[in-house]
């Protein structure tokens, strides 16, 4: 096989462009440090945003902020909502990136901070984890009371990384309740404890650094940590421990590895009922392409999985074209589904 050709596990899946790395990115290491190297993040301004804050539902009162952006000219397309990945939000440069693309194609656009991230923080008690699923249930069913005219189109569910792997748990949760029409997940970690040994191994020590940092000052930047969650962010040396520390006893998990457990995308697989694309790099190094390969993508039809040998954590800087491969395999697959 070419290594920069697709590696297809369904028929449906051949119909999408080959991933061509672009130089200089060539790499899975450089196509992932390519989002944190821009040099601006992508503009947007040619689609005014509107700010929204959507209550969720457990009594916390906390509220996650939202950015809607609508089209110059709307043809009823599904509204398409995004969601970020690890230490992640609304303007992280991946989120602009695939929000201006959606846009350009006439989809209106929802950028959501999860609970505690980015302008999410001011506005939340608690903090988003790989399972928190019932958010996303909840942020949908408040944006429909909202603005029911939004739904009036379907809706376009992509997740991200760590985002991705919640929306997978959500569609086989609650999917049924909202009319969704097309789902995607790029580099989402389906199996949690693969991804955190493969984070922590030797070669990704400088990776490991810099997001266990940033995870702890999002952490701690918080608006009501008490001291017990302040002390176990602070002395957390590892991504391990601070989701065995903090994530897990917050989040009601006996520990990291019951955390890893129940929350990991893979185990719900069988049970999404949307038609979602699954896209993710064997070059990826932060995610193995072992969780993926051993996931029999023949039980669920619904699932199309999209596995190119090369192309990073949501990286995927692709020759011939401004948009990412990843959004271009998107809107390619949406459109598959609207037709």
């Amino acid at each position: 096989m070419n290594l920069a050709e697709p590696a297809v596990s369904s028929a449906a899946a051949k119909r999408f462009p080959p991933f061509r790395p672009r130089l200089p990115w060539l790499g899975g290491d450089l196509q992932t440090l390519r989002n944190y190297l821009r040099a601006r993040p992508p503009e947007l301004a040619g689609w005014p945003g509107r700010r929204l804050e959507l209550a969720l539902a457990d009594g916390s009162g906390d509220r996650l902020a939202a950015m809607l952006h609508r089209p110059e000219a709307p043809d009823g397309r599904p509204l398409s909502v995004l969601i970020h990945g690890l230490t992640g939000c609304e303007d992280s440069s991946y989120i602009r990136a695939s929000a201006r693309h959606l846009l350009g194609l006439g989809y209106p656009v929802l950028r959501l901070s999860l609970r505690g991230a980015g302008p999410s923080g001011p506005l939340c008690r608690f903090r988003y984890h790989a399972g928190r699923s019932e958010d996303l249930r909840d942020v949908l069913a408040a944006l429909a009371r909202l603005a029911p005219d939004l739904f009036a189109g379907g809706l376009l569910l992509v997740g991200y990384s760590l985002g991705a792997n919640m929306l997978l748990k959500f569609l086989a949760e609650h999917g049924g309740r909202f009319p969704v029409l097309a789902a995607a997940a790029v580099s989402a970690p389906i199996d949690l404890k693969a991804a955190q040994l493969r984070l922590m191994a030797p070669r990704n020590a400088l990776y490991h650094r810099y997001l266990l940092a940033r995870m702890k000052a999002e952490t701690l930047a918080g608006a009501a940590l008490s001291a017990p969650e302040r002390r176990a962010v602070a002395r957390a040396r590892s991504v391990y421990q601070f989701d065995d520390g903090f994530v897990a006893p917050v989040g009601g998990f006996a520990d990291a590895e019951d955390y890893y457990r129940r929350c990991s995308a893979r185990r719900f697989l069988d049970a999404v009922a949307v038609p979602t694309l699954v896209v993710h790099a064997r070059d990826d190094p932060w995610i193995p392409a072992a969780a993926y390969d051993a996931v029999d993508w023949r039980a669920n039809p619904r699932l199309t999985p999209l596995l190119p040998a090369a192309g990073g954590h949501v990286g995927f800087h692709g020759r011939g074209a401004r948009a990412a491969w990843h959004d271009r395999c998107i809107t390619n697959f949406a459109e598959s589904i609207l037709a």
